[in-house]
């Protein structure tokens, strides 16, 4: 890695600077061969992957006056759910996720309604199909933004497959089978990954959905199985529950694998006591398709070794994603990807082994799979690029929310990185159960609202983690990031005055510390 930043750093000079070659237009597949041996370039940049991040790289690089291609193309799930231009979360994932979760979230409201004097029938039926059809229509108008913004900013998009042909080459093969050309002086990988199924296990694909299929149903998937624990897992059976469906989450070993333990516990308890069942230490053996069209399917209790059935409308895999690259022919550009999990090595500078091949987002190893971070990695890949900054991406102190029922957010290191870190003495954490003022009135249980803040123990205690779960729990965590990222510690948190009443504030009023033993239920107003 050290050599490999040091051949960037020679090619890119001060400040990360490019010398551009002059682009030149390619006169068909030979005429694009031909041109590509002798040095003349299509684009100063070409981008592979229409989702969040090449985007955002995209439109910054066209913006800053190169001429910008970008080359997507979406393979349909196994079940055949395909999708326009944005990527997975426009498509897949954060947007539809979070209508659905909202859509959840209204449910509660209404049972509460009656306590705040509002006349509601209490049986108020859910229409899946009317939902999903707002929430479909909507991700296709962001579909439609994405296009006319590329045109906007003279970038050009194809709709194409892309694979390397060499290290400055693209081939694009089109819908119908016509192949295209492309070469560029610098390529930006970005095409993210896909939910993986376990080919292992009987009927997985051909009687299984993924996070691919979900948010497309044009009919309610019915009793849903979700086999997984990650936040995928959690997010979705969270709103199928509140949805009102009859779902359970199998779990294998522990769930939000990577978030801190202690959170991740109160999560699921959490949705466990608002109705989603739980089968936990279990593993899938096979699923099979009814006369009836109902799902069987069959587990084994890894502790007690025991076999059981089930049968269900849906079974919905979230065991993890796999980065797109397998059919873009890395090898050919002499692009080096991680054995195992086929991610693509990148340095500092989102650089591959090769110079002036770039990997951002999901399909770079080491790189969180969040949105956010995709869209500020290209951005800033962009002008590096143009020698407009020399800034790198940051990935330290990236908060991020896990949009479950009872929302949790987080920002910074867990308990236990902490620890592992810095030693179990020096670590001091700072805690409170509370309940939301929202919750009072209405009488929902609050045994799960619970905030915690991880901090050097010698002062000034630099806070290394804010973990908060509980309402609008993405609100709450970014505005605490802002502070955590400028190296805030916890007397500073302490002199901040809180808004009255909200449940942010029981950020700035943490004063028990687990250490003391002390009972962290937040009492009063």
């Amino acid at each position: 890695m050290a050599a490999m930043a040091l051949r960037v750093e020679a090619l890119r000079g001060l400040r990360g600077r490019f010398r551009w070659r002059t682009p030149a237009l390619a006169g068909g597949v030979r005429g694009a061969a031909r041109d590509a041996a002798a040095g003349r370039q299509d684009y100063d940049l070409l981008v592979i992957g229409g989702g969040s991040g090449g985007l955002a790289c995209a439109k910054e690089a066209a913006q800053l006056g190169k001429k910008v291609a970008v080359v997507d193309y979406v393979e349909p799930s196994p079940r055949g759910t395909r999708w326009g231009l944005g990527g997975t979360c426009v498509n897949v994932g954060c947007i539809p996720k979070k209508l659905m979760h909202q859509a959840a979230l209204l449910g509660g409201m209404i049972r509460d309604a009656p306590h705040y004097g509002w006349e509601v029938p209490q049986q108020v039926p859910h229409d899946w199909k009317k939902m999903a059809e707002a929430v479909q229509n909507y991700v296709k108008s962001l579909n439609w933004g994405h296009r006319v913004q590329l045109q906007d900013r003279k970038v050009q998009y194809f709709n194409m497959k892309a694979s390397f042909v060499n290290e400055h080459m693209v081939r694009g093969v089109a819908k119908g089978g016509k192949e295209t050309l492309l070469s560029a002086e610098h390529i930006v990988i970005a095409t993210g990954g896909r939910p993986k199924y376990p080919p292992h296990i009987e009927g997985a694909v051909e009687h299984g959905i993924t996070s691919d299929d979900i948010f497309w149903l044009k009919e309610s998937p019915g009793k849903t199985l979700v086999v997984g624990a990650s936040y995928v897992a959690l997010e979705c059976a969270g709103f199928l529950t509140g949805l009102g469906l009859d779902t359970t989450v199998m779990i294998r070993s522990i769930p939000l694998r990577g978030f801190d333990q202690q959170m991740s516990s109160l999560v699921t308890d959490h949705m466990a006591s608002h109705g989603t069942h739980f089968l936990r230490g279990c593993i899938p053996l096979r699923v099979r398709k009814l006369p009836d069209n109902q799902l069987q399917v069959t587990w084994k209790d890894l502790v007690s070794g025991r076999e059981d059935i089930d049968t269900f409308n849906t079974v919905l895999w979230a065991t993890g994603r796999v980065p797109e690259t397998r059919s873009l022919n890395l090898e050919k550009a002499g692009v080096n990807t991680n054995p195992d999990s086929k991610k693509i090595l990148v340095d500092a500078q989102e650089a591959t082994s090769v110079p002036h091949i770039y990997a951002i987002g999901d399909t770079a190893e080491g790189r969180p799979e969040l949105t956010p971070t995709a869209v500020m990695a290209g951005r800033l890949l962009a002008r590096r690029l143009c020698g407009q900054s020399s800034e790198l991406m940051d990935y330290d102190n990236v908060p991020t929310t896990v949009f479950t029922p009872l929302e949790y957010g987080c920002v910074g290191l867990s308990e236990e990185e902490a620890v592992a870190r810095h030693g179990e003495e020096h670590v001091e954490v700072y805690h409170a159960h509370y309940k939301p003022l929202e919750f009072t009135v209405a009488e929902r249980d609050a045994s799960q609202c619970y905030i915690k803040m991880v901090c050097l123990r010698e002062p000034p205690q630099l806070v290394l983690g804010l973990h908060f779960l509980g309402p609008n729990a993405g609100e709450v965590t970014q505005g605490f990031a802002l502070g955590i990222k400028c190296g805030a510690s916890y007397a500073q948190v302490m002199q901040t005055v809180g808004i009255h009443p909200t449940c942010a504030e029981e950020v700035a009023k943490l004063h028990i510390s687990k250490r003391s033993g002390l009972d962290p239920t937040v009492t009063g107003c």
